[in-house]
């Protein structure tokens, strides 16, 4: 009798490595190990020195999900649009600007939501100016947005000049921006809710397809009949919007708005992406991968802190982990055309 075996038919096994490698070639897998792998290790110390290391601490816990949502809907909008292929380095001016339209506005009497609805309107049309000025003149979004970077900035001290404005909105708006719900802060909910709606537009709908298909080939998007130049406006126009998104939360949960708040959090958006395994080529990542690409900066800050580390160290532990996942990502994108 010949079984299964002895005619050929049997399924390979395959062994723990096979199924590692295939973890690690999924775009946030290297990410998801990484932080499981630090995230047991603080955990760990937190339990053996509860008095030096207060990491598991109610307070300190409250304090991260405070400072998480800003960097985190910054980083939605930018990972969007380098899945689409392209970058913004503006969204920092975009947030400072849009944050100081919102509060002058609500000083002069205006009501918080529908301020927040003119700086999100404000944000969305610069993500658009920038996607137009990038296709109609065929210029790299590196140099479009930097200048971008610099405009707006000035933008902000030309409309209310170097100081600081006080934003007081109605209660309703601060409760549901910056109060508590549930027993968790309301910022951190929306990152949450917003990291939860990006992953379902980008791998459970149509457009998500197409922004993956542009920014992995234009030639072969447009080919198949997407729009491309359209979807990288609408990408554009995320990116400005989130970063819009983010200056209402940072300015509910401060109550003022300072005209130079902003600076670097543009380079930091896209480090949390490449930390999260998007591609710098484009056409590569996941929305779970920069949600705990934004964590995984969050936590070292938090865990340099605790240990009372020099700030410094914060900025060379990042510099390798980009580094470090950029050349993770370089080598799956070779496996993947290999």
């Amino acid at each position: 009798m010949i079984t299964a075996t002895d005619s050929g038919s049997a399924p390979p096994r395959h062994g723990p490595a096979h199924y590692l490698r295939r973890f690690l070639a999924n775009p946030a897998g290297s990410i998801i190990l990484v932080f499981g792998l630090i995230q047991i290790a603080c955990i760990i110390w937190a339990l053996l020195n509860p008095n030096d290391f207060r990491y598991l601490s109610p307070q300190n816990l409250a304090i991260l999900m405070r400072a998480v949502p800003v960097l985190g809907c910054l980083a939605l909008g930018v990972g969007v649009l380098m899945i689409a292929g392209e970058f913004d380095l503006s969204v920092g001016s975009v947030y400072a600007l849009t944050a100081i339209v919102m509060a002058v506005q609500v000083t002069a009497g205006m009501s918080g939501f529908l301020a927040a609805g003119i700086a999100i309107a404000i944000g969305v049309a610069i993500g658009v100016l920038n996607g137009l000025i990038t296709l109609r003149f065929n210029l790299p979004s590196f140099i479009v947005t930097l200048g971008g970077l610099l405009f707006w900035r000035g933008a902000v001290l030309l409309y209310n000049g170097a100081v600081q404005v006080r934003f007081d909105p109605e209660p309703a708006f601060t409760a549901i921006f910056a109060g508590t719900i549930f027993g968790l802060n309301a910022a951190f909910l929306w990152f949450l809710g917003l990291t939860f709606a990006f992953y379902m537009l980008l791998h459970h709908h149509r457009f998500g397809n197409h922004v993956f298909a542009t920014g992995g080939n234009r030639a072969a998007a447009t080919a198949i009949g997407i729009n491309t130049g359209r979807v990288k406006i609408i990408a554009f126009a995320i990116a400005g919007g989130m970063a819009a998104v983010a200056g209402i939360l940072a300015t509910a949960r401060v109550g003022s708005v300072q005209p130079g708040q902003g600076t670097g959090l543009e380079l930091q958006a896209i480090a949390a992406c490449v930390i999260g395994g998007l591609s710098l080529r484009g056409g590569r990542g996941s929305m779970i991968g920069v949600f705990l690409g934004v964590l995984l900066i969050h936590t070292i800050t938090n865990v340099l802190l605790l240990i009372r580390a020099p700030g410094f160290y914060l900025e060379m532990f990042i510099a390798v982990l980009i580094v470090g996942a950029s050349i993770l990502n370089q080598l799956i994108d070779r496996r993947g055309r290999a």
